[in-house]
């Protein structure tokens, strides 16, 4: 070989277009270098507007980054891909093959929270949602570090297989420049002087070692496995799914629906949520969410001059409650004679009903008390402000639904009182709402100065706009006197405006007994025990 080789140094050139055959496979890897790409999940320009908008909205998504860009290369890109696969309706990865070799630890670390048992319920509360897909990410970010942590082997191995393809390119590009330098150097019947010639075949050898090198190491690190990362990847999903599944419910029992949240700019809908959480607000989700669902099963019963529940079977010529026995008659030709004769007597078997009037057109008028004892625990352990401010919560998805202004008074003693007023023709204030919600003014208790609050609203209304027949519902725990002029005054402008008062005691018996000051003022009178079974609160929500 080696005299061979020196044949052609001396003498005899080796043709170009043996050399070009040799080096051919090794120009074409040169000249079409794969695209690799730094994401894990398929994603086109939309998807990485909603991500970088939602990266500049987000400052916490801003410092997760930057905490794991000291200590892990490429974290930005994971946090990308945690983003996306929550986001995505369909999220798909790229084949491994496909990435570049320094991300694949994301693709493992992605392939595992995709594949997580919880990870179709985080889904279904953040898939097309910018902010809860943002808030699923920073829920996994403890887990997403311990699994760069434990990931640390496997990348030190990606980072040489990164290398090894980079030494591959360059051996292949040797090929190319060796050849050229050939081509320049070769006479006119396309013979290479030796040296040039022995110069393509070395760069040839060099390619394929670097090829073999890239691919055996290109094998292993596909191969490697992360341990430890399923079981954090399935902590971590089924953590940000609670905490979103949590944050939903939260939105949903005070009144926000998603397409308000969708609508609702990233800072503020943070605030919302933050706001929401702190404090009282939170304990009161659940008994919030209650009440609201009371009222709206309620409202699908309510009726107004229609029949009702069914009681029984009564006699008519009402073809639209004719029992299924009397229509058969109908398919006899023998008897079809006898159906119009009983129809024109009316006498017709038809489904008996009793129906409910829901009388109210004027505003509903929630009066809470908030006086010390108020703080105090109710039935369940629940403060009795909790449950007082949850039934008029409802009370405002009653009104809302019925196109009634309705108006919250919060009150203690008789110079504490603060007005909350929300109008039929504007959309709920959510902040207003709030603010009600957690209003509390301390001190004692005062009935007449709530009360006149709210017959001047109701007589106001009367005047302006001819309304009468609202509600006041009456919220407390105390029960406290009133004088006989106050209540000469109060019946007076009941029988003139027509409107219906409701009193409900809150843990305190006393306060819903016969013969109390509330039982006195009250049409209708309850305990908030009895809100603890659905039926038996029932008509308070059917009837408002």
């Amino acid at each position: 070989m080696d005299e061979g080789r020196g044949e052609d140094a001396a003498g005899a050139a080796s043709p170009l277009g043996a050399l070009a055959d040799l080096a051919g496979s090794w120009l074409a890897r040169s000249a079409a270098t794969p695209e690799r790409h730094t994401g894990a999940v398929v994603a086109d320009r939309f998807d990485r507007v909603a991500w970088r908008d939602t990266y500049e909205q987000a400052p916490a998504l801003r410092e997760l980054a930057a905490e794991l860009g000291e200590h892990h290369p490429h974290a930005d890109d994971l946090l990308t891909d945690a983003f996306l696969a929550a986001y995505k309706a369909a999220p798909r990865l790229r084949e491994p093959t496909g990435m570049v070799p320094s991300r694949l630890v994301n693709h493992r670390i992605v392939t595992a929270l995709l594949e997580s048992p919880d990870f179709a319920e985080l889904h279904r509360e953040t898939v097309g949602d910018p902010y809860a897909a943002a808030m699923a990410v920073l829920a996994q970010g403890t887990a997403l570090r311990r699994m760069l942590d434990d990931s640390r082997p496997a990348r030190d191995l990606d980072d040489r297989t990164a290398l090894a393809a980079r030494d591959a390119e360059d051996a292949a590009d040797a090929v190319a420049e060796a050849l050229r330098q050939a081509a320049d150097g070769a006479d006119e019947e396309g013979g290479v002087p030796g040296p040039a010639a022995d110069a393509v075949r070395q760069a040839v050898e060099d390619a394929q070692d670097a090829a073999r090198r890239a691919d055996s190491d290109a094998a292993r690190s596909l191969a490697v496995a992360v341990p430890g990362v399923r079981a954090a990847a399935r902590g971590a999903v089924a953590k940000s799914a609670a905490a979103a599944r949590g944050e939903a419910a939260l939105m949903r029992a005070w009144g926000v629906g998603s397409g308000e949240l969708e609508r609702m700019p990233f800072d503020e809908r943070a605030r919302l949520a933050e706001r929401l959480r702190a404090g009282r607000l939170a304990e009161w989700a659940e008994l919030i969410g209650r009440f609201r669902q009371m009222a709206a099963g309620e409202r699908a019963r309510k009726v107004e001059n229609a029949t009702g529940e069914l009681i029984g079977v009564t006699l008519g010529d009402d073809l639209s409650r004719v029992i299924p026995s009397e229509l058969a008659n109908l398919g006899l030709p023998e008897l079809r004679a006898v159906f119009a004769a009983r129809y024109a007597a009316g006498e017709l078997m038809l489904y008996d009903s009793q129906g409910e009037q829901a009388t109210g057109r004027g505003a509903v008028i929630a009066c809470v008390d908030t006086s010390h004892s108020m703080y105090e625990a109710g039935p369940g352990g629940i403060t009795r402000e909790a449950w007082a401010k949850a039934c008029a919560l409802a009370l405002l998805d009653q009104a809302r639904h019925a196109g009634r202004d309705f108006v919250s008074i919060v009150f203690s003693a008789a110079d504490k009182l603060r007005v909350f007023r929300f109008p039929a023709d504007a959309p709920t204030d959510l902040t207003r709402t709030l603010d009600f919600a957690e209003t509390f003014l301390g001190g004692g208790t005062s009935y007449q100065r709530p009360l006149s609050a709210a017959g001047e609203l109701l007589e106001a209304e009367f005047n302006d706009a001819a309304r009468t027949r609202g509600d006041i519902v009456m919220l407390t725990d105390d029960d406290c006197g009133v004088t006989e002029a106050w209540m000469r005054d109060w019946n007076d402008a009941k029988r003139r405006l027509g409107f219906r008062v409701f009193g409900v005691g809150i843990g305190a018996p006393r306060v819903a007994a016969a013969g109390s000051v509330l039982a006195a003022l009250c049409d209708n009178l309850r305990s908030v025990e009895d809100f603890t079974d659905v039926h038996a609160a029932a008509d308070l929500f059917r009837v408002i």
